[in-house]
């Protein structure tokens, strides 16, 4: 590879001492928390998964560049922070990237180039994306080693704006702005599926066909796992209730409030505004009753909040099948889905799920998934390597500065590729015990 020396950079000085900078640094990376992730990956057996998942028609005596390590260049890039494809006209020879796909780190031994990791994208069908969707859900089911006894699955939709041309692009009137609308299906801080849709939609589309295909996988696994469906008000549909009723699953779904709801209610209503007028405290008061908008069914049971603040009234309605004292199913059931939108918050903004720039919708559905694998890759290293540390519940975007982002210089000799690691860096214990 030529070697183009650019002109030096002048800082003011340190008297008597010049400031002056370079790219001429050599065969250095900032990257070496790579080398974590290479063995996490290892173990997990994830991009062999992710290539086994997608068929090659490549003629293999023509291949310069690999499957599998396009698939791990892509995803190791999205973790380390890189989210643009142009990046990798200069990550192709970044030597800690170059370990982690399975090179030898070497400067005439470059990565794939941009335009190769778009035809890549490009050539993924739909029948490779639903097989990759299920590499996803098999490595939540391998993470667990003993049954669990009950899983509850949140499910939810958010806005990925768009600014081009893009296929299945629409305006959506709730976010009032052009974006897909991505379906995201979290059990805790696993992420099991993350489904790409068009906005010009029911905020809920496919949800049935998505959890029938989640709970027939994971009972096949373990038949004695109970499941819950937990969702806000705009997943509350009578005929996927009426699934998960027939099926012998739980559903805490919000319910929107309504004139009817609250005549239901009015007795807990105006109960709380009674105790808020005589002691001056914010009050919340919980109660059931029996349901049945005019599509449903049948009638179902309906948990109101009734609370009461200076503010005025402000009642809440969440429909379920599950037994029990309404305030635990309220505060203790419902009330935890606000954990899931954290998660969300991680694949956009840290882990670039809403970098759907392609032409193609099955492209954009692709990136989807490549950021949903780094989700993956990261949470695995939270839940076992970081287990008791203090990254154990840091965000993506935390656990890349301290863990990930450590400059090295890289030597290769005939008998190893040795990482000399930054003698200042400041998280060194931290490293060492993640990488025993």
């Amino acid at each position: 590879m030529t070697d183009c020396n650019a002109k030096p950079l002048h800082f003011s000085s340190l008297s008597p001492k010049a400031v002056v900078a370079d790219f001429d640094g050599g065969r250095l990376t900032t990257d070496s928390g790579s080398l974590l992730l290479r063995e996490l990956a290892q173990r997990l057996g994830l991009f062999d998964a992710l290539n086994d998942a997608i068929p090659d028609p490549r003629h293999p005596a023509l291949l310069v560049h690999d499957q599998k390590a396009m698939l791990t260049q892509r995803v190791m890039a999205i973790t380390l922070g890189y989210e643009d494809l142009n990046d990798h006209l200069t990550l192709r020879n970044d030597p800690a990237l170059q370990l982690a796909s399975g090179l030898i780190p070497d400067e005439d031994a470059r990565l794939a180039s941009p335009p190769t990791l778009c035809r890549l994208e490009n050539r993924v069908d739909r029948q490779a994306l639903v097989r990759i969707a299920e590499v996803l859900l098999d490595q939540f089911l391998a993470a667990h080693t003993t049954p669990p006894e009950h899983l509850i699955l949140d499910f939810d939709a958010t806005d990925d704006r768009i600014h081009g041309k893009q296929e299945g692009r629409f305006f959506q009137g709730y976010y009032k702005n052009y974006c897909f609308l991505p379906l995201y299906v979290f059990c805790g801080d696993e992420l099991l599926t993350a489904y790409l849709r068009p906005s010009n939609i029911d905020g809920a589309k496919h949800t049935r066909a998505v959890l029938k295909l989640l709970v027939r996988k994971l009972r096949q696994v373990w038949p004695d796992v109970k499941i819950t469906l937990r969702a806000d008000g705009g997943f509350c549909r009578w005929r996927l209730m009426r699934w998960c009723d027939s099926q012998g699953i739980t559903y805490v779904l919000g319910l929107g409030k309504n004139p009817v709801l609250r005549r239901h209610a009015c007795d807990a209503i105006e109960q709380a505004q009674r105790q808020f007028l005589r002691t001056g405290q914010p009050q919340r008061l919980f109660g059931t009753f029996s349901y049945a908008a005019a599509t449903w069914d049948r009638a179902r049971r309906v948990i109101v909040k009734a609370e009461h603040s200076a503010q005025g009234p402000n009642p809440r309605f969440v429909v379920t099948n599950a037994p029990g004292d309404p305030q635990d199913l309220y505060e203790q059931v419902y009330c935890q889905r606000g954990e899931m939108e954290n998660r969300i918050k991680e694949q956009q903004l840290d882990l670039f799920a809403d970098r759907t720039s392609c032409h193609g919708f099955l492209a954009n559905q692709f990136r989807l998934l490549l950021s949903s694998a780094a989700y993956v890759l990261v949470q695995a290293l939270r839940r076992t390597a970081l287990a008791g540390t203090e990254l154990a519940q840091a965000q993506v975007g935390t656990i890349r500065l301290k863990l990930f982002k450590v400059a090295a210089r890289v030597a290769v000799s005939v008998r190893r590729v040795r990482f000399h690691l930054s003698s200042s860096y400041p998280y060194q214990e931290l490293f060492r015990s993640v990488s025993d």
